[in-house]
C-alpha cells in the first residue's frame, strides 16, 4: 500500500513524515500564484534532495506547457511528475510527448477527476501513457484536480482501479477516520491526503501528528487485509 501525502513546504516535516512511513512526499513544484503550498523550483529542490533514501519524491505541477513541465523535471529532479491540471490542459497527445521526453527514471502520474461514469472512459486513455493515476475530486471554480477535502464516489472509483493496469491512488478527503473504508471499498495501490493532514483550517501547514494517524490507519487496514487472504 503506497501512502502519499501532499503538499510539504518545510523540509523537516517531510522528512519526519518519511521516516513515520509515508512513502511518497509530495510537494508542488512552481510558484505560479494557482494553489496553495506553491514552492519555487529552488525551494522545491532542495526539499526533494532532503528526503531519506528511498523515499519517492512527486513533484505536482500546474504547468501547461511541456517544455516548462521538463524545465522543472531538469531542475527539481523529482522521481514522479504528478500533473494534476484539468484533462483539457495537458491532451493525451501532450502527455504521450511529455512520457517520451522525461528521463527515463522519471514517471508520470496523471491526477483524475472523479465526477461520474463519464470519468472512466478518459482515466483508462491516461492510463496508457502514465506509470500511475490518482483518483481525485474536483471543485468547479478551483484549478486543477484535487485539494477539495472532500470525497467523490468510490464505486467510480473502484471500478477504474479495477480496469486499471497501473496503480492507482485513491483521493480525495480522505482523513484518519475514514481512510480504512475507502481502501474497504475500493481496493486502491495507494492512497493520498492533502487538505486533511494539514493543521485545521490551515491550508499549508502540515499537522504531523494528523499524519501519524493517517499513516497507522492506512497500515492498519493494510495489515488486516494480508491476514484475510
Amino acid at each position: 500500500m503506497i501512502i502519499q501525502i501532499y503538499a510539504f513546504t518545510e523540509i523537516e516535516q517531510a522528512i519526519q513524515a518519511a521516516h513515520m512511513g509515508v512513502d511518497h512526499i509530495g510537494f508542488i513544484a512552481g510558484d505560479y500564484g494557482l494553489v496553495h503550498a506553491e514552492l519555487s523550483y529552488s525551494a522545491a529542490r532542495a526539499l526533494a534532495h532532503a528526503l531519506p533514501a528511498g523515499t519517492r519524491k512527486v513533484a505536482l505541477t500546474m504547468a501547461v506547457e511541456i517544455d516548462e513541465i521538463l524545465r522543472m523535471v531538469d531542475i527539481v529532479q523529482p522521481d514522479i511528475v504528478h500533473i494534476s491540471t484539468d484533462l483539457h490542459d495537458i491532451s493525451l497527445k501532450g502527455v504521450e510527448e511529455l512520457r517520451k521526453r522525461l528521463p527515463q527514471t522519471v514517471e508520470l502520474m496523471k491526477a483524475i477527476p472523479v465526477e461520474g461514469a463519464q470519468s472512466i472512459a478518459p482515466a483508462l486513455q491516461f492510463a496508457s501513457l502514465c506509470n500511475y493515476l490518482l483518483l481525485d475530486s474536483k471543485v468547479r471554480g478551483m484549478p486543477g484536480v484535487g485539494a477539495t477535502g472532500q470525497t467523490h464516489d468510490w464505486s467510480i472509483s473502484r471500478q477504474i482501479i479495477q480496469a486499471a493496469d497501473i496503480p492507482v491512488i485513491l483521493a480525495g478527503g480522505l482523513t484518519p477516520d475514514n481512510v480504512q473504508q475507502a481502501i474497504q471499498t475500493t481496493s486502491p495501490a495507494g492512497v493520498d491526503s492533502n487538505t486533511s493532514t494539514n493543521l485545521p483550517g490551515d491550508p499549508v501547514k502540515k499537522d504531523l501528528q494528523r499524519i501519524r494517524s493517517f499513516v497507522d490507519a492506512a497500515r492498519r487496514e493494510q495489515a488486516q487485509a494480508t491476514q484475510i487472504t
